[in-house]
């Protein structure tokens, strides 16, 4: 009987290559990161990473791809056919960290080299995807506001950056004593502290 670890089927190497790579490109930055790096921690030649991907730039292409499509689809759909401006940013919320939580190294990735991506004709629809996030907070926002549920002085783009910054990070705190908040139990104070505030009434 053989003991030779069968091969792994093409489509689940390709997307172990791209979680380690990730990983790597998280830690160390993507600049920084080389391709026999990659195929070190790999444990394969760098020639055969190249089977897989024709550049570097590739592997950090469906990478950042596939963040901001998840992303964007939770969107979509936490918008569609919501009437509501308040219940539409609540799932937007909620979607916005599931995504997150599930595409952490990707998130580095964009926020520590964001200056080179941006620059590249190749990842040209990095700023496409943020204008559509943005607008589609915003668009929230304003309606919340033409409806009266929101404060008519309401800044909605400065609002949306402060909501984005406070969403794109890690969102499992630690306490003083080593226990952490649940991301569900961050959410809901989050979302407390949006449509409630910390004045008592």
């Amino acid at each position: 009987m053989t003991t030779t670890k069968k091969a792994a089927p093409p489509s689940e190497r390709r997307a172990h290559l791209i979680r380690l790579a990730a990983d790597l490109f998280a830690e160390k930055g993507f600049r920084a990161t080389t391709v026999r790096e990659i195929a070190d921690a790999a444990g394969i030649l760098s020639g055969s990473l190249y089977h897989h991907f024709d550049s570097k730039e590739s592997i950090g292409d469906e990478i950042l791809r596939g963040f901001l499509d998840d992303v964007l689809d939770g969107y979509r759909r936490a918008v569609a056919d919501v009437d509501d401006p308040r219940v539409a940013i609540e799932r937007m919320v909620r979607s916005s960290t599931a995504a997150l939580s599930r595409h952490r190294a990707a998130l580095t990735m964009l926020q520590n080299d964001w200056a080179y991506f941006s620059a590249q004709d190749r990842f040209a629809y990095l700023r496409t995807a943020m204008k559509e996030i943005e607008q589609t907070w915003i668009d929230q926002l304003e309606r919340g506001k033409q409806d009266g549920q929101f404060r008519a002085d309401l800044d909605a783009r400065l609002i949306y950056r402060l909501l984005r910054d406070i969403l794109w990070i890690p969102t499992s705190w630690k306490q003083a004593q080593g226990k952490s908040w649940t991301t569900d139990e961050v959410v809901d104070g989050l979302l407390r502290l949006l449509f409630d505030g910390v004045v008592a009434r």
